[in-house]
């Protein structure tokens, strides 16, 4: 005998996957412009922040799609749906942040040993150009959703941001004083920035994909606050684990004196774990003490 909840959260799914895809469609828009601008004025620095930009576009895309799956209906073959794909993308563009850290981190070496020119004005002008896109992209994904997809894409455009103030200043430095060290110097601080961001993303990610039991919930506390519900011996087989980065889900066996309590003791325990830790997927399994006192005793018999 089992009772199981499924409230279903109405997911924002298709309004994020629209707003990824606007944001894809400014920064891949911009940084072809970038690209042609780089191109005419021989700069290989706004070259190289086009590639960067395009990288985030692509990054974008991956939020897109995985926004799109996620809103596809539960199946035959897949009864939760395709939520958790939110934990693949994550991964993924993580994974592909951290392959941009290592290669603006190996450039900026490789320019801090040897500087080459720069052209402090066109960097500037773009730099500014893009600073002020990548600030609007970053605002239109910060409105929405904000799950661990979407906080995958943002982490690319805030990249894309630190790095247009990087290049701004670097920009009026060299403009000034000629000094072209500067460049990789921001660049590598930059770098320290988002490789914190993108290691924090990578563990949420992996933790999310093995089914670990939440950050922001502690497997504990709930057990002991299920137990202590009125007319409930004990839990036990007690497992949390994550279907989305923002929808939790529960399962647990509850052993009762008085199997007559159990649609009692399952409304409190619904209005508990929801109120209290958001946790609406429940799958409950009441067992009767006696049930449970004899297989403890034939366990420790053998």
């Amino acid at each position: 005998m089992s009772a199981h909840q499924h409230t279903g959260h109405e997911q924002s799914s298709s309004a994020t996957g629209q707003t990824l895809l606007l944001a894809l469609l400014i920064t891949a828009g911009y940084s072809v412009v970038e690209a042609l601008v780089g191109w005419w004025a021989g700069s290989l620095a706004l070259l190289g922040d086009a590639g960067h930009m395009a990288t985030d576009a692509a990054a974008l895309g991956i939020a897109a799609f995985a926004a799109w799956l996620a809103n596809k209906a539960p199946s035959e073959r897949h009864s939760f749906g395709l939520v958790r794909v939110e934990f693949v993308a994550a991964l993924v563009n993580a994974i592909f942040m951290l392959v941009v850290v290592v290669s603006i981190s190996v450039t900026a070496i490789e320019r801090l040993l040897a500087p080459t020119p720069v052209n402090g004005e066109a960097v500037t002008l773009v730099a500014t150009l893009g600073f002020g896109i990548n600030l609007g992209v970053a605002w239109l994904l910060s409105r929405g959703e904000r799950n661990l997809n979407v906080r995958a894409a943002l982490l690319h455009v805030m990249g894309d941001v630190l790095g247009s103030v990087a290049a701004i200043i670097s920009g009026a430095v060299i403009s000034v004083t000629g000094w072209t060290p500067i460049d990789p110097i921001l660049s590598l601080f930059i770098v320290a920035l988002i490789l914190f961001s993108s290691l924090r993303l990578l563990r949420e990610a992996l933790h999310g994909l093995m089914e670990g039991v939440p950050f922001a919930v502690s497997l504990p506390e709930i057990g002991q606050a299920m137990a202590a519900t009125e007319a409930v011996v004990s839990i036990h087989d007690l497992h949390i684990w994550s279907l989305s980065s923002n929808r939790i889900a529960l399962s647990a066996h509850v052993v009762l004196a008085d199997m007559a309590d159990w649609d009692a003791v399952l409304a409190r325990l619904r209005h508990l774990l929801c109120e209290r830790y958001g946790i609406d997927h429940l799958t409950l399994q009441p067992e009767p003490e006696t049930a449970v006192v004899r297989w403890l005793d034939r366990e420790h018999g053998d």
